[in-house]
């Protein structure tokens, strides 16, 4: 520790500390331009200047270190000429357009010049103009070069956090310009994070231009839906229609960034797609009728099938509370533990209960990215986690954190990791495994005899160059942690992944590190469904649903209601029960399966055999145009509750807008059906039901909603349990000489909500099918070509995107588009899916299952008094 004294107030702060920081922790405020604190000092700007005892020259507290006995003054007559200076010298090129320029009102120019500012100015050359027009940088973008002050924040945020290098400058001096390639930002993310840091309007919201000013907009704190990272973000609206998202720098994980679909993706709550009414099929078709005629016509069909079984899947978008809810729903009014919380894989839960319950750690990402070493395994997290990538490319560039790569597509982030393992499609078992027993190897007699005869010969049998840096890497640090990609789930060999990642996790306990161990979840609260128990096998707090009788007459007593003790039915089970007609009512909350399960031709023929099929959604989904009955339920944004991110960490889900048209909130929608079948759900409010939760489920146990605070509030990790069983390494994995399909998140889209966003749409490409340059030669085809890609299920048609970096034998095509519809090239437990690519003919006709998704009216079989 070293002293300083800044205005006669002595601190001791680190070594290496700046002056600018030592005066924060004072309170003291030092104006600057240039100095954000995520990125290196610049002390280009001058307004930070201070006074240093012993030093001839003002200097800049931003980059300044502090010594032992430093003396400081921070206003003395010297610094405030300077400062005004500066400021004049800015304001002498800068245009006096403030009650046109959307920065008004909440401008760092505006703000300093009234704080620090001349009260007149010397200059009276004429003022520099490089252009009389705005520039329209992107769809999301446009850009006054005229109001730039050439802080150079959006260059660096761009390059050293973003790792997207889409804007730069030209000329020098007072000529420099900041600009997008060849006045572009073709290859940008259009993530808009440049135009978050710039102190001026020279960077500028294209959606958001002209619309309202800052004083116009009700400003809510609250979490993006759109990935399991949590960014907080502030959204503007003004009188209750959504105007703009923001970020603040002092809050959450993501502190000022965000990503493409976080900061121009929330207007999909304004979309046409809404649901107006609730709607029951009648001869065929789904009719707009009042909630008290759904009410009676869902009466009468459940009490119809009251002797079946039930089934009820939500999606893991959905708060805490509403998920909470549902579950309880399922198990005590309708009777069952068929519960599921995803459509898109099928969870090991024998497997992924003890890593949940012993490994997963809750704390801090920010925290656990500062180990020694990072081992992100499957995925691309540049595209399923933008902002978990910023952090990571952050510990690596910065913190010097040694950064792990093992997946079969490569990222953005390969660029800034110490080694990057590649495996085929669906290897990542068996790339797990080399590391162990490369570990195990190297560990010789640290590890216990039993361990290493089971894990100890899968070195020799999987290993390679790749993976014995990565066990170097892993060996030489002193603590690692684990980030997984949930992606791995689609794999019919995801029990053996998640056995190795068991096994990698024992081995580096075993060996003296400091291990931690998080999953990237793709969906916003999918922490949170499984905390709530929203799986057959798990009750809230992932306590066995039928093998702890204790549990669940605990759990029993609090609700008041008898648990059911049968096993409950995954998903795929309940589509199975469905096929054979013993499904009465199958309840969908919040959900597309068919759009995202994957075997679209099963899942349309097990939902069309259900007795019942009830869908609560916000949106006219393809799934909802299947149903008997549909309930137009509350969006985001339209009520209140929590989410649980990848770290553990609960927050805030705040409400900005009422429900649009006749929706109503999702836990009132659960009363509604609780009455028809003669009960009643206590407690129904989301803080009492949050209460609730903090009473019975243990990783809850203790918060309160005022406790979660602006930063939200992390769950209690379980205890470690003591060293369990080595899994043997899976067995040699089959080798494939075509291509193979694989699937996932693309960086403009994440699950169906983001695809109703006018915004993104307008910034995301056509769907793609991307692959190597390598295959793309041998199959004659060109980027921007139009292609085939066609399985044994069926075939689609789509522009090709070669990417150089792509390994032979990989194909990827994304998830998110509609009009792809994906699945019908998928057969259930089939993944990695083998395919062939051709090129595109403009004969070519769609195939049946493939092409534009198709309208309500077709869903509906005919939708009887116009679309809802």
């Amino acid at each position: 520790m070293v002293s300083i004294t800044i205005d006669g107030q002595t601190l001791e702060v680190e070594a290496g500390s700046t002056v600018l920081q030592a005066a924060e922790r004072l309170g003291i405020d030092i104006p600057t331009f240039c100095y954000l604190k995520r990125l290196p000092p610049l002390a280009s700007c001058r307004m930070c200047l201070v006074e240093i005892e012993g030093l001839r020259r003002l200097q800049p507290s931003c980059a300044t270190a502090v010594t032992d006995g430093m003396v400081v003054r921070t206003n003395t007559p010297l610094i405030e000429e300077t400062r005004s200076s500066m400021l004049d010298m800015l304001l002498a090129n800068h245009p006096l357009d403030c009650p046109i320029c959307d920065k008004g009102g909440e401008c760092e120019l505006q703000d300093m010049v009234m704080a620090y500012g001349p009260r007149k100015s010397e200059f009276r050359d004429p003022k520099r103009v490089f252009h009389s027009r705005d520039i329209r940088l992107s769809p999301v973008v446009i850009m006054n070069v005229n109001r730039c002050i050439q802080c150079q924040r959006c260059v660096r945020m761009c390059e050293e956090v973003v790792g997207a290098v889409a804007l730069g400058t030209v000329e020098k001096g007072m000529d420099t310009a900041v600009t997008g390639f060849e006045g572009s930002l073709a290859t940008c993310d259009q993530c808009g994070n440049c135009i978050e840091v710039c102190p001026v309007g020279a960077l500028m919201s294209f959606p958001y231009r002209y619309k309202a000013r800052p004083w116009d907009l009700a400003e809510t704190d609250t979490i993006c839906p759109h990935c399991g990272t949590g960014c907080q973000l502030t959204v503007g609206a003004r009188k209750g229609e959504f105007m703009r998202v923001r970020s603040k720098e002092e809050h959450g994980v993501n502190r000022e960034t965000l990503c493409v679909r976080g900061r121009f993706g929330l207007d999909f709550v304004e979309s046409r797609d809404r649901i107006k009414r609730p709607m029951v099929r009648r001869d065929g078709a789904l009719v707009p009728v009042s909630w008290e005629e759904a009410g009676d016509y869902l009466r009468r069909r459940l009490a119809a099938v009251e002797n079946k079984a039930a089934g009820g899947l939500a999606s893991a978008c959905l708060p805490n509370e509403v998920l909470y809810q549902f579950q309880k729903l399922m198990r005590t009014v309708f009777r069952t533990n068929n519960i599921d919380c995803s459509s898109r894989w099928s969870v090991p839960f024998d497997m992924l209960g003890p890593l949940l319950t012993g490994f997963y750690t809750r704390a801090s990402l920010h925290e656990v990215i500062g180990n020694d070493c990072v081992l992100v395994v499957g995925g691309n997290v540049t595209e399923e986690n933008p902002v978990t990538e910023y952090l990571l490319r952050d510990a690596a560039r910065r913190r010097q954190t040694a950064l792990l790569m093992l997946s079969a597509r490569p990222s953005r982030l390969d660029a800034d990791a110490r080694v990057a393992l590649r495996v085929p499609p669906g290897g990542e078992a068996p790339g797990l495994a080399a590391v162990v027993g490369g570990l195990a190897a190297r560990a010789g007699r640290e590890l216990p005899d039993d361990a290493f005869a089971t894990i100890g010969r899968s070195a020799v049998s999987f290993g390679s160059e790749g993976s014995d840096r990565l066990v170097a890497a892993l060996k030489e640090g002193r603590s690692a942690t684990l980030l997984v990609s949930i992606g791995l789930l689609r794999s019919p060999e995801a029990r053996a992944t998640l056995q190795q990642l068991n096994n990698l996790l024992q081995v580096l306990r075993l060996l003296g590190k400091d291990v931690a161990m998080q999953f990237l979840f793709d969906r916003a609260n999918q922490m949170g469904a499984w905390d709530m128990g929203v799986l057959p096998e798990a009750l809230p707090g992932l306590l066995p649903a039928t093998d702890d009788d204790a549990a669940r007459a605990a759990l029993g007593r609090a609700w008041g209601a008898e648990i059911p003790s049968e096993p409950g039915a995954n998903f795929d089970a309940m589509l199975e029960l469905c096929d054979v007609g013993r499904m009465g009512a199958l309840y969908i909350v919040g959900s597309d399966p068919l759009m995202t399960y994957p075997d679209r031709r099963i899942v349309q023929m097990a939902l069309g055999a259900a007795d019942l099929l009830i869908v609560q959604d916000a949106f006219l989904t393809d799934t909802a145009g299947l149903a008997d009955v549909v309930l137009p339920a509350a969006s985001y944004g339209e009520e209140a509750g929590t989410f649980t991110n990848n770290e553990g960490r609960a927050q805030k889900l705040r409400k900005f807008r009422n429900p649009a048209f006749e929706a109503r909130g999702n836990l009132e929608i659960f009363d509604f059906v609780a009455a028809l079948r003669h009960q009643t759900l206590q407690p129904s409010t989301q803080g009492e039901i949050f209460g609730e939760i903090a009473r019975v489920v243990p990783t809850y146990q203790g918060l309160t909603q005022d406790g979660l605070g602006a930063d939200g509030a992390f769950t209690k990790a379980a205890s470690p349990p003591p060293a369990g069983a080595f899994f043997a390494p899976p067995p040699t994995p089959k080798v494939y000489d075509g291509l193979m399909l694989v699937t996932g998140d693309c960086l403009f889209h994440n699950g169906y909500l983001s695809e109703r966003s006018e915004i993104l749409n307008t910034v995301a490409d056509d769907p793609y099918v991307e692959m190597s340059t390598q295959d793309a030669g041998q199959l004659d085809v060109s980027d921007g070509d139009q292609v085939i890609v066609r399985s044994a299920q069926g075939e689609l048609k789509a522009k090709l995107k070669v990417n150089r970096r792509f390994p032979g034998g990989l194909v990827f095509v994304p998830e998110n588009y509609r009009a792809l519809r994906l699945n019908s090239l998928m057969r259930r437990g089939e993944y990695p899916c083998p395919v062939e690519v051709l090129k595109a003919h403009d004969t070519f006709e769609i195939a049946p299952g493939s092409g534009p998704p198709a309208s309500p009216e077709d869903l509906g079989q005919g939708m009887a008094g116009g679309s809802p």
